[in-house]
């Protein structure tokens, strides 16, 4: 049988330096891998390439990345809620790529189905399709978007067997499931790790074909965004 298990956050990533392209799950603050963050900031690597959704808030999830400038581009599709992103993209110290979402989705896809592009409609006539290939089907132009190519996936599941399959609760799918089939090599942390044959199979949503090491997390805060709204 297979083990895929390692021991903890800073062995998952030990391998992982400066200057390598990461993809990481989460959506806002749901299914973020904050073991493996928190692990990365630790050993301060940088001039990283970071693929997510978002970027975080200034004191969670590749916020704190960003705070110990470890970051030198961001590939997104949301930034919205993190002040020291702005800071650092208004002062020229921090590269940004922003993307539709649902381009960002299949971008990811496409790394995972080992297809090298994908035609798209979104950006068409927008900045985001400059520079960029337009093709015509059937009397509607698409752009042509390249897979993304990382260097390691990190996900956050809640349920994982030692050989890799994943299990994720509710919304904490998102962006993980996709970006689990998409990095050369996929780091998983999850909160219960249990041995092959507990998971219902029918329940899996990510095969352990796709994960390359996994370990069990602790010490989640696991924050939940609430609404603000003026007086």
């Amino acid at each position: 049988m297979i083990n895929k298990k390692v021991a903890n956050a800073e062995e998952a990533i030990s391998d992982i330096k400066d200057g390598d392209t990461l993809m990481l799950g989460g959506f806002g603050l749901c299914g973020i891998p904050e073991n493996c963050i928190a692990a990365l900031v630790k050993k301060g690597i940088k001039n990283l390439t970071c693929i997510s959704n978002n970027a975080g808030v200034d004191d969670f999830g590749i916020g704190l990345m960003l705070q110990q400038k470890q970051v030198k581009k961001m590939v997104s599709s949301y930034v919205g809620e993190n002040a020291e992103f702005e800071r650092q993209l208004l002062s020229g110290e921090l590269d940004v790529e922003l993307i539709p979402q649902g381009t960002l989705a299949f971008r990811c896809m496409a790394a995972g189905y080992g297809m090298p592009a994908i035609f798209t409609p979104a950006g068409i006539g927008t900045e985001v399709a400059i520079g960029k290939e337009v093709r015509n089907f059937n009397g509607k132009d698409y752009l042509l978007e390249k897979a993304f190519e990382a260097n390691f996936a990190i996900v956050k599941a809640w349920k994982g067997d030692t050989a890799g399959n994943l299990i994720f609760k509710a919304t904490s799918r998102n962006f993980n499931t996709v970006m689990a089939m998409a990095g050369k090599i996929t780091i998983a942390e999850v909160e219960e790790l249990v041995a092959p044959g507990e998971l219902d199979p029918n329940q899996i949503h990510v095969p352990g074909v796709y994960i390359h090491r996994i370990f069990q997390g602790s010490d989640y805060e696991k924050r939940i965004e609430k609404k603000t709204v003026s007086k």
